[in-house]
């Protein structure tokens, strides 16, 4: 997974952070904002909010920002007028704004979206900070082999693939037998199965322990936010299939577990708060002194956990499906998902509707292999095509 970095670091890391406005880049700022003398930010992106990403420009003073939404232009520039910062705007200003050369790249994007700025700071960037999931679901080999031909370090930021991470790093990875994600299990955990048909957008988006942008929040409440990181966790880790595990664990403070050929099951734990993961990533290999929440184990008393019921959670096994039937199906169940997921939000389908989008487009997707950008992003327009029809149905 690790591939040497292009140059010595320097003392102040140059950072770019793609997706700054939503709840990861907000975190990552934070950690920034409190060791400012080893990080300077050169570049934020947002895809809408401009007013939160001028901001966070006069903030950190980066060299560019780029607002994804084209229409958004004007009032960025407009409220960043005198300041000296470069504006760029639409999908062509991000991917310039990701293409700036820095030592560390944060790629928090939401969606099918980060793929190409993925790609794009893989080329020109040293590391690779990825909480964009969707990238490597919807594209694994292409960002891997990116990353070895560029000799960009790839570092997770997902809590649980974070955790990976810090258990594996020192280890062979012929003696790991499997690895266990851990799961909160979302607002829905205990709710009755028959009451599925009445949850509403507010209640999905409410989650029990995490503070999330609403589209991941709604993937946490169906699992499909879980499914996805098992097809993460096969690119970033190597793993076959039948060795990635889930584990309901409510209280959110053992993040992955990694089980060794001998028996023995080495986990990382930390109190469910962005910034310790997010600190690691951008610290590596070293550690940064946080101002987050302490573990106390004394104080939570017990913690738990429980399988995955897939009855109620059938995103997962939708999810475990495309893995089993190739790149395109996994670029069409996300392609689906996020069309679902919308429709939702908008209260135009059920909440159930959305697993049931999923396995339709599912059963249609194409078997050719992902072998380009291009590739990806035909299957990602086919499958959102043939979900927004399904959902016109449901």
């Amino acid at each position: 997974m690790h591939a040497a970095s292009k140059q010595p670091a320097p003392a102040r890391q140059r950072i770019s952070v793609l997706g700054a406005t939503g709840s990861i880049g907000s975190s990552t700022l934070d950690v920034i904002a409190q060791h400012g003398e080893r990080f300077e930010v050169v570049v934020l992106t947002a895809q809408d909010n401009a007013e939160k990403l001028a901001a966070l420009a006069k903030q950190f003073r980066p060299q560019l920002v780029a607002i994804g939404n084209a229409a958004h232009e004007k009032t960025l520039k407009d409220l960043l007028a005198g300041t000296g910062i470069k504006v760029v705007a639409g999908e062509e200003g991000v991917l310039e704004a990701a293409s700036v050369p820095v030592e560390l790249s944060v790629c928090a994007i939401v969606g099918a979206a980060g793929l190409a700025p993925t790609l794009a700071a893989v080329k020109n960037a040293s590391r690779i900070a990825l909480a964009n999931k969707e990238s490597l679901v919807c594209a694994g080999p292409l960002v891997m082999q990116a990353c070895v031909a560029h000799g960009t370090t790839l570092l997770p930021v997902d809590s649980e693939h974070n955790a990976i991470f810090q258990v594996l790093a020192t280890e062979h990875r012929s003696q790991v037998e499997k690895i266990t994600l851990t799961a909160s299990g979302g607002p829905f955990l205990k709710r009755e199965l028959a009451s599925f048909g009445n949850i509403t957008p507010a209640e999905a988006v409410a989650h029990p322990r995490w503070n999330m942008g609403t589209k991941i929040s709604v993937d946490s409440a169906t699992m499909m936010n879980k499914g996805l990181e098992l097809i993460e966790a096969h690119y970033l880790f190597g793993l076959k299939p039948q060795q990635l595990d889930v584990l309901i664990h409510p209280e959110s403070i053992v993040h992955s577990l990694v089980h060794y050929t001998d028996g023995s099951v080495l986990a990382q734990l930390g109190m469910p708060d962005m910034r310790i993961p997010i600190g690691y990533a951008l610290s590596w290999p070293d550690r940064l002194p946080l101002s987050t929440p302490r573990l106390d184990l004394a104080s939570i008393g017990a913690l738990h956990f429980s399988a995955v019921d897939e009855a109620r959670f059938p995103c997962l096994g939708l999810a475990r499906s495309a893995l089993s039937q190739g790149a395109a199906a996994m670029v069409a169940l996300n392609a689906a998902n996020e069309v679902a997921v919308a429709k939702f939000l908008a209260s135009e389908i059920s909440y159930q509707d959305i697993a049931r989008i999923v396995a339709a487009t599912l059963n249609v997707a194409d078997t050719a292999p992902i072998s380009s950008l291009a590739d990806a992003m035909e299957a990602d327009k086919a499958a959102r095509a043939h979900a927004a029809e399904t959902s016109r149905n449901a």
